[in-house]
């Protein structure tokens, strides 16, 4: 199971009050919000290996150099040499170092990669492996690595954790008319305004469907609008040729990269032991962790 840490945990703030504070003021609701979620995913799906993938930087120069719009608008401060800052709240902000606190102790790995977004890392962890992979997310992006073949499905928490939704490629498939393998294609066409990806200028989900498939994968609609016999009307054509410098780089920019140089590690998920069980009761005392820390560390413990 590999989690999609940040998209957890800023639906653990949104999800949890901001009055649930440890003793000495600092808010936690974030913390316990994101032990929740992995105490509820552990005990509904059982997965016998567990990565909080992370990212180590959220919008990658090299993807902005390709696209200056992307993500932009979520800029709290630029960081010319380094990683942008992201415009999060001060409450949250404060809390992810604790995150990876007990993460640490609860023996969770965070595995995260320089230039890169957490979906690479799962894209790379989920590609190639020899058991079955769940990806939990909020981000519609990663719709892209469903892959029945392979045993990858995504566990999705738009509509919150009370109502997770499995996808398959037949999810997929009845969601938006397309497979997981085009979903890229669509995504680039279709634009997303939360990314400050432009899309093609009037193509919708809809229209993006209808072409995938008829024409298969945007290589095949890009020559389809480049070739005067095809059955491609002129409106259309004119749409994508006006698109021409973005397409040419948006597909870079929309498709998770799978071949990371990742570190090896342990992921299993187990009890535990006695250090970390001491390292555990500290933070819970010192963060006001209380049941949220109990129902994480009893899932680990049985919940698979």
């Amino acid at each position: 199971m590999l989690l999609d840490s940040a998209s957890l945990y800023f639906r653990g703030f949104y999800g949890v009050p901001d009055t649930v504070r440890a003793p000495d003021g600092t808010p936690v609701n974030a913390v316990r919000g994101f032990l929740d979620i992995i105490a509820k995913l552990v005990t509904d799906f059982g997965p016998d290996e567990l990565v909080a993938c992370w990212d180590d930087d959220w919008r990658p120069r090299w993807r902005v150099d390709l696209i200056p719009s992307y993500k932009a608008h979520r800029v709290a401060r630029e960081v010319p040499d380094g990683v942008d800052v992201e415009e999060t709240p001060e409450a949250l902000v404060t809390q992810v170092p604790i995150i990876r606190e007990v993460l640490d102790a609860l023996g969770i790995p965070v595995v995260g990669a320089a230039q890169h977004e957490a979906d690479d890392v799962i894209g790379t962890l989920a590609t190639g492996q020899a058991h079955p992979v769940d990806v939990v997310t909020g981000d519609r992006d990663l719709f892209q690595l469903v892959d029945d073949a392979a045993d990858v499905r995504v566990i999705y928490t738009a509509r919150g954790m009370s109502n997770l939704e499995t996808l398959t490629e037949s999810v997929v498939v009845g969601k938006y008319g397309i497979r997981p393998q085009q979903y890229a294609d669509f995504a680039v066409m279709r634009g997303d305004s939360s990314d400050g990806l432009p899309g093609v200028a009037g193509i919708g989900e809809k229209t993006a469907m209808t072409l995938l498939t008829e024409y298969g994968d945007l290589d095949g609609i890009l020559a389809a609008a480049a070739d005067p016999a095809s059955s491609m009307k002129a409106p259309m054509r004119a749409r994508f040729e006006a698109a021409a410098d973005y397409l040419k780089v948006a597909p870079r920019v929309v498709e998770v990269v799978r071949d990371l140089d990742l570190p090896t590690v342990d992921a299993r998920i187990h009890a535990p032991d006695d250090d970390r069980r001491a390292t555990l009761e500290q933070l819970s005392e010192k963060w006001g962790l209380g049941g949220s820390l109990d129902r994480v560390r009893q899932a680990l413990t049985t919940g698979r």
